[in-house]
């Protein structure tokens, strides 16, 4: 998965966020809708989507969308 087809699939696990708002770049945990729920349903994409297993301590490690490509594709 490219870190653009990452985006997309991560600005899918929102319901109410426009997907023009993700970038790479995105600061995901300022954004309205995120939450724990919003958390889990990123770790069950990446498990599904791309089956690699992330953890909270990964997701609170990040700050953008890229941040988190990265360690999911380190893993």
């Amino acid at each position: 998965m490219t870190l653009d087809e990452f985006v997309l699939a991560f600005a899918s696990e929102f319901d109410e966020t426009p997907a023009e708002q993700f970038t790479a770049e995105t600061i995901f945990k300022d954004l309205d809708e995120w939450g724990s729920l919003t958390a889990l349903s990123i770790i069950a994409m990446v498990d599904e989507q791309l089956e690699k297993r992330i953890t909270g301590a990964d997701i609170r490690a990040s700050s953008s969308i890229k941040d988190l490509f990265d360690i999911i594709q380190a893993k």
